[in-house]
């Protein structure tokens, strides 16, 4: 069985959203009263009490500047949780978010979207991953939300 790591946003980049977002919008960090929202940084849920910040981020538009793809109408961008300091990151593969539904997105080198799995339950993203990654063209994986369509994070190649 192969494990697949979730990659939260690296730290170069979140020292970047900490101050201006993909949009270049100036970061207005907030406490998270409530806790609950599902922070990219660390790939875990917010506690109460925790300070955040929801930013615009660009994961394909920021892989594609390292990879010289040119991922063309492809790169969006979208809302994104995030601790509004420095954090440790993940705390074990980063699957947190794999208890729900969810939409895993193929992206071949370029950039340029393979295809789509709608993945229903936890015990579905192995072979998912799997099943991606048996494709040579495959890149990279960027699992999202199901209901907002949000970018929770991305897996590369094993």
């Amino acid at each position: 069985m192969t494990t697949y790591t979730a990659r939260p946003i690296g730290p170069v980049a979140l020292k970047e959203l900490r101050s201006v977002d993909d949009a270049g919008r100036a970061v207005a960090p907030v406490i998270d009263d409530e806790g609950g929202a599902p922070l990219r940084c660390c790939l875990r849920r917010s506690e109460p009490g925790e300070r955040i910040a929801l930013v615009s981020y660009a994961p394909l538009r920021r892989w594609a500047a390292q990879t010289g793809a040119e991922p063309g109408a492809y790169d969006e961008q979208g809302p994104v949780f995030i601790h509004a300091q420095e954090c440790a990151g993940p705390d074990g593969d980063g699957l947190a978010f794999t208890n729900s539904h969810r939409v895993l997105r193929r992206y071949s080198a370029d950039g340029r979207i393979l295809g789509g799995r709608h993945v229903r339950a936890p015990e579905e993203f192995e072979d998912a991953f799997r099943k991606a990654f048996d494709d040579p063209a495959v890149a990279l994986v960027h699992v999202r939300a199901v209901e907002y369509g949000c970018f929770l994070y991305e897996v590369r190649r094993p």
